[in-house]
C-alpha cells in the first residue's frame, strides 16, 4: 500500500511559487503587482501573460495564507489519489477556465452598459455618457484580478465530488460533510455573484468558473467509475 504524502510535489512546488511571488509583491510594490495582475482584455493594461501569472499572485498575507492552506488542505489528498501529472492539469485548468468565465462575465456586463465587448479606450477611459452606478460598474470590470481563488474552488468541488461524506471541521469545531460544505459555499457565491455589488473585490464568478470547469473534468474522468469515498 503506497504511502499518504502529506506535502506531495506539486502541492509543494505551487506553495513555493506562491509564496515568493508574494514576497516578490511585497519587494517590489504595486509596480510587480500590478504588471502581473489579470485586466479586462481592452484594458491598455492587458499583457496576454497575465492570464497565468494572476493565478500566483496575491493581494494581501490573508488571501495568500487561505487560499494555500486550502490548496494544501484539500489538494494534498488529491494528488495522492491522482498522481501529480493529472492533478497539475486539473489546477491548471480550473484556474485557467475561471479567468476565463470572469473574463466572460465582464464581456457579457459590458455589453450590457456600451453595447459592445470592446468599445474604444482612449487614454485608459471610455468615451460617452454614463450614469454614477454604470460609471461603478465600468471601474470593477477594469479592476485588476489577482488569486488562485478559481483553482482553489475547483480543488475544493473535486474534493467534494470524490470524497462526498468525508467529514470536515469548520472552525476545527462544527463538523459538516465535504458535499454539503460545496453546496453551501456553492449557493454563496452564487448570491454574491449575482448581487453584482461593484464595491465587492472579490471575483464570485471566477470562483464558480473554477468549479464548472473541475465539475466537467472531475466528470469525464470518473465517467467510467463509480469509486466514491
Amino acid at each position: 500500500m503506497q504511502r499518504f504524502n502529506y506535502l506531495p510535489p506539486v502541492i509543494k512546488n505551487l506553495l513555493i511559487i506562491n509564496g515568493l511571488m508574494f514576497l516578490a509583491t511585497l519587494t517590489f510594490g504595486n509596480d510587480l503587482l500590478m504588471k502581473v495582475a489579470l485586466y479586462y482584455p481592452i484594458s491598455p493594461l492587458f499583457e496576454p501573460f497575465q492570464i497565468v501569472t494572476h493565478m500566483f499572485t496575491h493581494g494581501s498575507l490573508g488571501h495568500v495564507f487561505f487560499n494555500m492552506f486550502a490548496l494544501w488542505m484539500f489538494g494534498a489528498v488529491l494528488e495522492n489519489v491522482w498522481g501529480p501529472k493529472r492533478f497539475l492539469t486539473y489546477y491548471l485548468i480550473t484556474g485557467l477556465g475561471a479567468a476565463a468565465i470572469h473574463i466572460g462575465v465582464h464581456a457579457f456586463q459590458l455589453y450590457q452598459i456600451t453595447g459592445s465587448i470592446a468599445p474604444e479606450v482612449v487614454n485608459g477611459n471610455l468615451g460617452g455618457n454614463f450614469s454614477a452606478e454604470e460609471m461603478e460598474r465600468i471601474r470593477a470590470i477594469f479592476t485588476p484580478t489577482v488569486g488562485a481563488s478559481g483553482a482553489v474552488y475547483g480543488v475544493l468541488l473535486a474534493y467534494g465530488m470524490l470524497f462526498p461524506n468525508t467529514l470536515l471541521y469548520i472552525y476545527f469545531l462544527v463538523p459538516i460533510k465535504a458535499k454539503y460544505l460545496v453546496i453551501i459555499l456553492t449557493a454563496v457565491e452564487l448570491y454574491f455573484a449575482f448581487m453584482n455589488n461593484p464595491n465587492d473585490n472579490i471575483a464570485h464568478f471566477a470562483h464558480l468558473g473554477g468549479m464548472v470547469f473541475g465539475f466537467f473534468l472531475v466528470r469525464f474522468w470518473q465517467r467510467s467509475k463509480n469509486k466514491f469515498y
